[in-house]
């Protein structure tokens, strides 16, 4: 094995560690759109999730059937109708849909069973159960269009679900309701794995979709200078879910989000929407800093605020600890009244336990990040993380390009968080006249786009 393998395997390796410690006996919800399984995507999906269930983590999978269900249609000549985005299910569309949905419950109990050597399934067991776990209502006459079979979701079975993922087991959904009468619905996906998700209190909803995610700005064409926006948070989702029109494919921008929004507005902490164009999408959302789709975070949660002149006290007690043994640089409560507005904050029932300032340095195109600050009675729990993410949408906001920090003890921390060190030279003018070479503070640099 080579010495550049273990040079770069043992630092990721311990990257991921707090990630697999922070998720273990926690619930993902994941809804697989069908077009990932149409595009052949199921066994290196199933080899994902059979990793992050083997992980601790309790899986509940959802998967869609749209494509499936169309080409069942073309083949029997029979018109796939839908309005506003929902499928019409007539007589033959339910046929089509339930034939569907039996071979894809094949392919996907099949893919759980390989246990082929040298591949991450070797020597896994997954069971995967299905259930009528969906109790379900027609969606009626909308528009003065007669949906026939397509449904909503009424009730889940929390108690049926809760049991069969403490036996270990995977949960396996099909977009399929019954009602107490025993007729059987063509449901949504992405409602059921909504439903589902905010039903158990999930700690995650993931959609593994055909759309790379939310952009920084949804409304311009991908590029370089739009990247895909990590992290929204939700008062921003809803915002920019106002701003789009309605959704009605799968490709539109606010067809999956709506149901990120509706999710963390029903109490699930986190939501994403990931590619499956990817390969490993779902593990690099899940256990790398950064991710690769986007996560709409309910903030409410988090106490993650900007400062107001009424928290200068909170933030000078918090920091003077770390000024006294020389982790950072002392601030009088003058400089600090003054800077206030550069502030972010995260507060649990009045208390401030984490802050961190962002001084932004427009000609240069950059700004600083300063005084991050984490109490010790709360580290370890991501806070410093948080505050760093919510830093890197500020300066986005302002058209910034890059993020830098001076540091003396925790150059590690920002490297493993996408820093990169350079020379003092680097620094803008500006700060540069104000560096102290005495502290000889190492500058570390990320990139934001």
């Amino acid at each position: 094995m080579s010495t550049v393998f273990n040079f770069t395997f043992v630092p990721w390796f311990r990257s991921v560690a707090p990630y697999i410690h922070k998720f273990r006996n926690q619930t993902f919800v994941v809804g697989v759109a069908g077009e990932a399984i149409a595009a052949g995507k199921l066994p290196n999906l199933a080899q994902d999730l059979a990793l992050i269930q083997s992980m601790g983590v309790r899986v509940v999978l959802v998967h869609g059937f749209r494509p499936q269900v169309n080409e069942q249609l073309r083949t029997k000549g029979h018109p796939a109708r839908s309005h506003q985005g929902t499928r019409i299910t007539d007589e033959v569309a339910l046929d089509c849909a339930q034939e569907a949905a039996g071979q894809l419950r094949y392919e996907i109990e099949a893919a759980f069973s390989q246990g082929l050597p040298n591949t991450p399934m070797a020597g896994a067991t997954v069971r995967v159960l299905s259930g009528n776990f969906i109790t379900a209502r027609p969606l009626g006459i909308v528009d003065g269009i007669d949906f026939q079979h397509s449904g909503l979701v009424r009730r889940v079975d929390v108690a049926g679900l809760m049991r069969t993922l403490d036996m270990g087991a995977m949960v396996l959904l099909s977009p399929f309701g019954f009602s107490p009468t025993g007729e059987a619905f063509n449901l949504n996906m992405e409602e059921v794995a909504t439903s589902v998700a905010i039903a158990l209190q999930a700690d995650k909803l993931i959609f593994v979709t055909e759309v790379p995610g939310i952009r920084v700005q949804p409304h311009q064409p991908p590029s370089d200078d739009n990247p895909i926006d990590t992290e929204l948070p939700l008062a921003q989702a809803e915002q920019l879910l106002a701003e789009l029109p309605p959704s009605q494919l799968p490709t539109d921008p606010g067809f999956y989000l709506q149901h990120c929004v509706a999710a963390c507005k029903g109490g699930v902490e986190r939501s994403h929407i990931v590619p499956f164009a990817v390969d490993g999408a779902l593990l690099l959302e899940v256990y790398v800093h950064d991710g690769i789709g986007t996560m709409v975070v309910d903030e409410k949660l988090e106490s993650l605020r900007e400062a107001s002149a009424d928290d200068v006290g909170g933030i000078l007690q918090l920091i003077e600890p770390f000024e006294k043994d020389g982790t950072l640089v002392k601030r009088s409560r003058t400089e600090i009244e003054r800077d206030i507005a550069n502030y972010t904050l995260i507060e649990h029932d009045g208390v401030i336990f984490g802050c961190a300032a962002l001084y932004p340095y427009p000609e240069a195109k950059t700004a600083e990040m300063a005084a991050l600050t984490v109490s010790p009675h709360s580290q370890g729990q991501g806070d410093g993380e948080k505050l760093l993410k919510r830093i890197e949408q500020r300066a986005r906001l302002l058209g910034l390009e890059s993020l830098f920090v001076l540091t003396t003890r925790t150059m590690h921390w920002f490297i493993k968080r996408g820093f990169a060190p350079v020379d003092a030279e680097w620094l803008p003018e500006a700060r540069k006249r104000k560096y102290n070479w005495d502290r000889r503070s190492r500058v570390l640099v990320k990139r934001l786009h």
